[in-house]
């Protein structure tokens, strides 16, 4: 009985120290508004490797960045990183994205985003434009860093 009584205690201790972990609605807001903030920034005419990196600071070491249409997931900054700074070869006509809806959960956040841009990749010899809404969620760990990104392409 006293074993199932600590046990009991162990439990309630151990909620109340995760739920006091958890950030607030507007935390979780403020922190989904700072990085589709960083993630614009990385994709302008003027980037650089400083935009890059400061979108890849919010980010946790073991990350997963999983693009769920396309069935392709990033587990490592430095390739990411690097194919960011690839990237940078790209002519940036023009790139925005507009918040449309956030939603919250228990530290995760879902964005509803509607991404417009023109783009010349250097690997080919047109320009693309595109204008796509896409869902989306970031789940944060306890130091406030992105460690779960799933991104639902439109």
């Amino acid at each position: 009985m006293k074993k199932l009584t600590l046990v009991f205690i162990f439990l309630i201790l151990s909620f109340s120290i995760s739920a006091n972990e958890k950030f607030t609605a507007e935390q979780l807001i403020e922190k989904a508004k700072a990085f589709v903030s960083a993630k614009n920034a990385r994709q302008q005419p003027n980037t650089t490797i400083k935009e890059i990196d400061h979108f890849l600071s919010l980010l946790s070491d073991n990350f997963i960045d999983e693009h769920v249409k396309y069935n392709f997931t990033y587990t490592d900054k430095s390739k990411l990183r690097s194919d960011l700074v690839g990237k940078l070869k790209d002519e940036i006509i023009n790139s925005n994205i507009e918040i449309n809806e956030i939603m919250v959960g228990a530290n995760v956040v879902f964005i509803k985003m509607t991404e417009i841009g023109k783009v010349k990749p250097a690997h080919l010899d047109k320009t693309i434009e595109y204008s796509k809404t896409n869902i989306v969620s970031l789940e944060f760990n306890e130091s406030g860093l992105v460690k779960h990104i799933r991104r639902h392409h439109g």
